[in-house]
């Protein structure tokens, strides 16, 4: 594929700074622009003396514009819970004028657009698992709707620019994504397991742990992205993610076996709004892209493990977390702990 310039907004986030880390790879450069709220420097202080890389930091929110770029990829938006949640109103404007904005840039330049939509637009869903045609049951008033409906807002637009404009879009509906680089605050599920057991705190679920998700390894997500994005004519929306299903309960007991944590397990009562089911159904991306996850949960987990324990530096006993989990993982990657 001929080297392109490439436009990340949300450069320094989780999926961002790895959807760099891939345009790199392919040869490609890369403008990442991200005002650092949520993102993180770190995630992308190893491509800052790159040659085909530079950052940019500025806030979506206020208007941006470049000579030329061929690609822009919108992944600019808090996307766990504590995190949207914390300036609502912003979370939402975030979706809207950020996306506005990147249309613009996409207009001018003539290039192609990508929506990192969410599996959130499915809401508490009624239909399990969700296909694309599901329009969703979506509280258009509860305290996650910044997110929801910021993004099913976000969507229309870049339909409308689609019909409207005549610019070419892609649209993903991005289900539970997972890896490193993760923040050890996100408050999402995966690294709040993590986090909790290596500092040998009580992992906390929420209602009974019988609630479903779904977790994609970042590498698979992004290898989805770029698919869609490249397809000729695939427009979206599509669901991107891994359709192996877990009950959270059955996701907090594999991280104690891979962390071999003597924490154990503390119920909570379940948060309002929050999804009984989470499940894509990735016949679309299958179809169209050949898109099928390789990463099995508990290899992902290792991987992931292995980044928290490098960001936490000790137990409260006083125990050096790194060398002590390293040991164990490497256990895990001979045999000792079975794949998810």
């Amino acid at each position: 594929m001929k080297a392109k310039r490439i436009l990340i907004l949300g450069g320094a986030g989780f999926l961002g700074s790895h959807l760099a880390d891939r345009m790199i790879e392919d040869g490609h450069e890369v403008i990442a622009l991200d005002d650092l709220s949520t993102g993180q420097r770190a995630n992308i202080e190893h491509l800052l003396g790159h040659s085909r890389f530079s950052f940019v930091e500025h806030d979506v929110l206020e208007p941006f514009d470049f000579a030329k770029v061929d690609r822009i990829y919108n992944m600019a938006c808090p996307a766990s819970p504590p995190h949207y949640q914390r300036d609502p109103i912003r979370t939402t404007m975030t979706n809207v004028l950020g996306t506005l904005h990147g249309l613009k840039v996409a207009k001018r330049c003539g290039a192609r657009f990508f929506q990192a939509s969410t599996s959130e637009v499915y809401g508490d869903p009624d239909v399990h698992p969700q296909p694309e045609s599901y329009r969703g049951s979506v509280s258009t008033t509860g305290i996650r709707a910044c997110y929801d409906e910021g993004k099913r807002c976000a969507e229309s637009l870049v339909m409308d620019f689609l019909r409207k404009q005549s610019i070419e879009v892609r649209v993903a509906r991005i289900f539970n994504t997972y890896g490193p680089r993760m923040a050890p605050d996100d408050g999402r599920v995966v690294s709040n397991f993590i986090v909790q057991a290596l500092r040998g705190e009580k992992i906390t679920i929420y209602g009974e742990g019988t609630q479903t998700r779904s977790f994609c390894y970042v590498d698979d997500l992004v290898e989805g992205i770029v698919r869609l994005m490249e397809h000729p004519t695939a427009t979206g929306p599509m669901n991107l993610g891994n359709p192996e299903e877990f009950t959270v309960k059955e996701l907090a007991q594999l991280v104690l076996r891979l962390t071999k944590s003597t924490s154990g397990i503390r119920i909570l009562p379940l948060p309002e709004d929050d999804p009984r089911q989470r499940r894509p159904d990735i016949t679309l991306a299958k179809q169209t892209l050949g898109f099928r996850p390789q990463v099995k949960l508990a290899s992902g987990l290792r991987k992931t493990i292995e980044h928290f324990d490098s960001l936490l530096e000790r137990r409260p006993s006083g125990e050096r977390v790194a060398g002590r989990v390293a040991a164990e993982i490497a256990d895990c990657r001979n045999g000792s702990v079975r794949e998810a």
